[in-house]
């Protein structure tokens, strides 16, 4: 009996060793690095957000169309932290009525991080576009966990909102001149007439010069014998008074 069992267990344990074995060979043999990216790029197909920061604008080009309605409704992500009513209580963030012109991280009876309280100047457009893109990166060690609006309309219509959360809004910049649409060209000026006109002209010219070039010119005698009975014209002789007396003769 010991011995059948002494069998058992030897070959389990042999066919433990042949399996450990054959996985560790099957490692080694198709052993892959992880790629450093994962995935495969499809040609054609460019991945969400990439150059979203490149051809981004200044936020004063937001603002220009920017609206405090639709502000309010992107405001409601941060009314978890904050209110903007005028004499509203401080909450887990300050109150944020008249907060453009404000100093930076002062004021309002609140402990601001010292990230944030030493970043210095006033709220204006820009800074609040940049502090709402991403807090963390605008003030590193900040206490504020948001983690931002990515989207510049967003971020252009809360500003427009907060800036009319207050008893003296700051007047809204002006669009910069490099993001303004450019003026259509070739609207003819009195120097240069437009283009359209221009290729009317020649191809005006082209068949009047097309058709005195297939103008037949015709002989002294078939200048004589057509309607008008005359050969003044292109077939007139050089000298037509001898020719006149000579031709009535």
């Amino acid at each position: 009996m010991n011995d059948r069992n002494n069998t058992i267990a030897g070959w389990v344990l042999f066919a433990g060793i042949v399996a450990l074995g054959g996985s560790i060979a099957t490692g080694e043999y198709f052993n892959h690095e992880r790629p450093e990216k994962m995935g495969y790029p499809i040609e054609g197909v460019v991945e969400e957000g990439a150059g979203a920061a490149a051809a981004e604008k200044p936020i004063a080009f937001y603002l220009a169309s920017a609206t405090a309605d639709k502000g309010m409704a992107v405001f409601k992500k941060c009314q978890a932290c904050h209110n903007a009513d005028k004499g509203g209580a401080n909450a887990l963030g300050p109150n944020l009525w008249g907060v453009l012109g404000e100093p930076v991280g002062q004021g309002k009876g609140f402990a601001f991080s010292d990230a944030l309280a030493k970043k210095g100047g006033n709220w204006n457009f820009d800074l609040l576009s940049t502090w709402l893109t991403n807090p963390k990166a605008f003030a590193p060690g900040t206490k504020m966990t948001f983690a931002g609006l990515s989207n510049p309309e967003d971020r252009a219509n809360v500003i427009a909102y907060l800036n009319a959360q207050s008893d003296h809004p700051q007047p809204m910049p002006a669009v910069p001149a490099d993001t303004a649409a450019a003026a259509p060209a070739g609207t003819g000026n009195g120097a240069n007439p437009p283009s359209d006109a221009k290729a009317a002209a020649e191809v005006k010219n082209g068949g009047d010069a097309q058709k005195a070039k297939d103008q037949p010119v015709l002989t002294e005698q078939q200048a004589a014998s057509g309607p008008n009975k005359s050969i003044a014209g292109e077939a007139a002789p050089a000298v037509s008074g001898a020719s006149d007396q000579q031709k009535k003769k």
